[in-house]
């Protein structure tokens, strides 16, 4: 049981299993959740990305052992770096689209520091390079919804 539950959550409810770009397919999961049932509720945004942080660190520690570290398999670290992505975003479809699209951006550049903390041990290292690209895309996001802001392209 404890196998079961740990590959269906580090799998992302098993999108990680669709080829090609495992990541992107794992993390429209999570982008479904935030918009669909989420809504741009912080608190309920917080408890999300709390839960996907400590799911992804324990099951993807597990899964490990059946995909290696970081394998292309284990997707549960997209799902909490996109809600880290969404945290205190504007609910709208082009607010959480830019999310995405950056949050996948940085996910694949691994800016400073998401390279180092991919070395960490077990789900530790798979979980916290997420979380910093979520970081990074929430910055970005933040940054050009200012700027579409400002320059009237969207209203506020």
């Amino acid at each position: 049981m404890k196998k079961f539950f740990a590959l269906l959550t580090a799998t992302g409810l098993y999108s990680g299993y669709l080829r090609p770009f495992s990541g992107t397919w794992g993390t429209i999961p999570a982008w479904l959740i935030g918009y669909y049932f989420i809504q741009g509720d912080n608190l309920w945004m917080i408890a999300a990305t709390l839960i996907a942080f400590v799911l992804s660190v324990w099951s993807a520690g597990e899964a490990e052992k059946y995909f290696g570290h970081d394998g292309k398999s284990i997707v549960i670290d997209e799902w909490a770096g996109m809600f880290v992505t969404f945290l205190f975003l504007p609910f709208s479809l082009v607010s959480y689209g830019i999310a995405f699209v950056a949050f996948r951006v940085f996910d694949v550049a691994k800016f400073y520091p998401a390279a180092q903390f991919e070395k960490l041990p077990g789900g530790w290292g798979v979980t916290m390079d997420d979380i910093a690209a979520g970081v990074h895309a929430n910055i970005f996001t933040q940054l050009v919804l200012f700027a579409l802001t400002y320059y009237g392209i969207i209203k506020g």
